[in-house]
């Protein structure tokens, strides 16, 4: 039994793979479930017995994505040089690793348009958002920023930062945009700094 479930999670693991390579070179739409499972080396069978549907299989190739993201911010975040300056290096980070090549592609600009914008939130929102709060209440504590109801200011913080993501998904050129966009927020946070 032990077996079974290893082949299952290995068949799965190579789907994964797979429709993420085709995904983040190809884009959704121009990829079959044919194409994922002959880059799998499964039949196309196997794809819809781990996965009900495309839809289905690409949310779960955006949430492995987001997730490996998510890492890499957080790793790079470490050198900022307070936990107030965490979050614009984070941003910086994210719109630079999100806005270029296969992830700029299944982050920004497939992951709203083949689960909408709804859904995207949520995923992002599950990688991203769930820390603002602490690292607000950090900031604060620290006297970095004044002391003021933390939930506002972090919904007005994630939805700067949405709008900066949602505009990098519509451009021609993403990572300029990113860019731009980063160097806006980290004046924003500036602004909101305790002298």
């Amino acid at each position: 039994m032990a077996r079974q479930a290893e082949r299952l999670e290995a068949t799965r693991g190579a789907i994964v793979r797979a429709a993420s390579d085709l995904f983040g070179r190809r884009g959704y739409a121009a990829t079959s479930v044919d194409e994922i499972a002959g880059a799998a080396g499964v039949a196309k069978g196997a794809v819809y017995h781990h996965f009900a549907s495309k839809e289905r299989l690409f949310e779960t190739v955006l949430e492995a994505v987001t997730e490996d993201l998510a890492q890499e911010v957080a790793r790079r975040a470490i050198g900022a040089t307070d936990v107030w300056d965490s979050i614009a290096v984070a941003t910086e980070v994210y719109f630079e690793l999100a806005s270029t090549g296969p992830t700029a592609q299944i982050v920004l600009k497939d992951g709203p348009a083949v689960l909408g914008w709804q859904r995207w939130r949520e995923i992002d929102s599950a990688h991203f958002g769930a820390a603002m709060p602490t690292v607000l209440e950090a900031a604060m504590r620290d006297g970095l920023v004044a002391t003021q109801p933390v939930e506002p200011l972090a919904r007005l913080l994630l939805g700067a930062a949405t709008e900066a993501a949602a505009a990098c998904a519509v451009s021609s050129d993403p990572a300029a945009t990113g860019s731009a966009h980063a160097r806006a927020f980290r004046t924003l946070l500036d602004g909101l700094r305790r002298r």
